[in-house]
């Protein structure tokens, strides 16, 4: 969502952008950490175990930096707001893509 001057009306900032970039990276390294150590046998277990505790401990840290504030300078907000945020952002990326890859596959049918 964008005003007439091009400023977000989420007001998402670079640091913002950073935390929610990063919130995202460790909830799809602890995701492909799950499938992989479920599904996988003998290394792939451990390369699921390594991508699970990995995304556990960017989640953390990132969570901690955005609640303190230790990345901007100062504190950014409840981290319950950062969730939602990149909550929406994900959701918004998903609708993107399936409407992108609908409309590829109606002209690739098409012609």
């Amino acid at each position: 969502m964008f005003d007439w001057v091009g400023t977000s009306a989420l007001n998402v900032g670079a640091w913002q952008f950073l935390e929610i970039l990063l919130l995202v990276f460790s909830l799809f390294l602890i995701l492909a950490g799950v499938f992989t150590a479920y599904f996988g046998s003998g290394k792939s277990r451990t390369v699921g175990v390594s991508l699970l505790v990995a995304g556990l401990v960017v989640g953390i840290l990132s969570g901690y930096f955005y609640h303190t504030g230790l990345l901007n300078g100062s504190s950014s907000g409840h981290l319950g707001d950062l969730i939602w945020e990149a909550f929406l952002v994900i959701v918004a990326a998903v609708i993107g893509a399936l409407i992108a890859v609908g409309i590829f596959l109606v002209a690739i049918m098409k012609s």
